[in-house]
């Protein structure tokens, strides 16, 4: 009986820090996606594009880290110009930023419509965090969709990095 109790209180241990480890790394690393603004895209009209979003969980292959955590919500969401760097994001009018889940299944998790001309590379979004996300966090697949309106077309095709930043509770099992 001795022997039994130190053990068990290890495992629980091991059950929550997991929980914990997991929860920290999906608050602190974020999902990220590059989108194409194609030079042909038409001004004042909506646009849409789509991209398969990666994490740390993704790039080490932690295919198992989504199961120790719950209660996922939005945190932040920003979009920045990466090709050319110096692009300006007053070039949308609009953005809304959606994710989706392997079945399909889509939420919107943030936007901005005020968007000014001069604003500068980097364009933090107004975020939803009134959903949990967990079905789609803890799916195989998270894709990213922007749907945009352009102030004015562009001259060449803009590469678009998004950021999408996420909280968590540790999951007790």
């Amino acid at each position: 009986m001795k022997k039994i109790l130190p053990f068990l209180f290890t495992i629980a241990v091991i059950m929550v820090g997991c929980g914990t480890v997991q929860s920290i790394i999906k608050s602190t690393f974020p999902y990220t996606a590059s989108i194409v603004i194609p030079a042909s895209s038409k001004s004042n009209t909506p646009i849409s594009a789509k991209s398969a979003a990666t994490s740390f969980d993704d790039v080490f292959g932690n295919q198992n880290g989504t199961n120790y955590i719950k209660e996922v919500r939005i945190a932040s969401a920003k979009m920045i110009a990466s090709n050319p760097s110096n692009k300006s994001m007053g070039m949308f009018k609009s953005v809304k930023l959606f994710v989706a889940n392997g079945n399909g299944d889509e939420v919107m998790v943030a936007s901005r419509s005020d968007i000014q001309e001069n604003i500068g590379s980097e364009l933090a979004l107004d975020i939803d965090n009134s959903k949990f996300l967990d079905d789609y966090i803890k799916g195989t697949s998270l894709r990213v969709r922007v749907e945009y309106v352009l102030r004015n077309t562009t001259s060449a095709d803009v590469s678009i990095r998004t950021s999408i930043g996420f909280t968590s509770s540790p999951k007790t099992q």
